[in-house]
């Protein structure tokens, strides 16, 4: 039986404006205990920028604090659809070695499909899936 990405997404993502300051999306991180956001443009999905995105592309590059996360978010983004096939899924993200995906519908973000996810599903006992499952480090 064919398995959807519905099945095994994070839903609900968290989504920031272009526009949100480099500040403001790093204390979402935090505050969220999440590694990614999704990035609209007035509602529409536009980019995905990680905690790496802000340290390597942003703060090691001397781009300031209060600098859009418009200018560090990936622009050249891979989406899917929460009726996609997972194994189609996969093959891409493994194909464009993406961790990933914005789950988008109608141009919104309604959920995120990553490694971590798909490991947690598929191979439950891999390192992955346990590390993925794991409480955060606090």
């Amino acid at each position: 039986m064919t398995r959807t990405v519905s099945e095994l997404m994070t839903p609900h993502p968290t989504v920031v404006e272009v526009t949100d300051t480099l500040r403001a999306v790093a204390q979402t991180m935090a505050t969220q205990d999440i590694g990614s956001l999704v990035v609209a443009e007035e509602g529409t999905v536009v980019g995905i920028v990680t905690d790496r995105d802000l340290v390597v592309r942003g703060l090691a590059e001397g781009i300031g604090l209060d600098a859009p996360v418009g200018q560090l978010a990936t622009d050249d983004l891979l989406t899917v659809g929460p009726d996609d096939d997972v194994a189609d899924v996969v093959r891409i993200m493994r194909e464009q070695a993406v961790r990933r995906v914005p789950v988008v519908e109608g141009g919104a973000a309604v959920g995120v499909l990553s490694i971590g996810d798909l490991a947690a599903e598929l191979d439950p006992s891999s390192a992955l899936a346990d590390i993925s499952e794991a409480p955060a480090n606090n």
